[in-house]
């Protein structure tokens, strides 16, 4: 039962991920320097769209649905805060590019969520390596939209998904051996 638990976990974090980078693959006028992630979601301009927000509200649902079933009942706040994530990046699935200032809005909140999130496991873990891991996400914002650089938003919004991966997949596996 375990491993079907931790396999769900994976894979709601998967699922977004393998999305986007087919998406990317599939797209030869996406520079990840210039461009947004969102930017492949964009409903009107990007072919592939459908398989960008897919894999997000794929993804979210995924995230949300494991966080209620297995993380809530043996860490909480851990598993609100997952909650929280996983319904935020089903809304930038659902509010693409097209809906403009409502976009940026629900991709704001998608990021805060997962700084939330690194918050929550220096609490939950006790360490400070998770909020090193913020501090990292906050300098490749900074950079973005105080110096430009990069242009697009795509690098620091990796560099934000790739610094709670690491503390997600962790929790996994603890639960997983509990």
């Amino acid at each position: 039962m375990r491993n079907i638990e931790f396999i769900i976990g994976i894979l709601g974090m998967l699922a977004p991920l393998m999305c986007i980078f087919i998406a990317i693959i599939l797209s030869p006028w996406f520079n990840i320097f210039e461009n947004a992630l969102s930017d492949l979601g964009h409903a009107t301009r990007s072919v592939v769209a459908p398989l960008f927000n897919l894999g997000l509200s794929l993804g979210g649902f995924i995230i949300g649905m494991h966080a209620v079933r297995y993380v809530f009942p043996r860490a909480r706040i851990i598993g609100l805060g997952l909650v929280a994530t996983g319904y935020s990046l089903i809304l930038v699935a659902l509010f693409d590019e097209v809906y403009g200032t409502l976009h940026f809005i629900v991709s704001v909140v998608l990021f805060i969520s997962l700084a939330i999130m690194l918050l929550l496991f220096t609490i939950h873990e006790r360490s400070l390596w998770p909020l090193l891991c913020l501090i990292i996400g906050i300098i490749a914002w900074a950079m973005h939209f105080v110096m430009e650089i990069p242009r697009g938003a795509a690098i620091p919004e990796l560099v934000s998904i790739l610094m709670v991966m690491p503390w997600y997949i962790k929790l996994l596996i603890e639960l997983k051996a509990s």
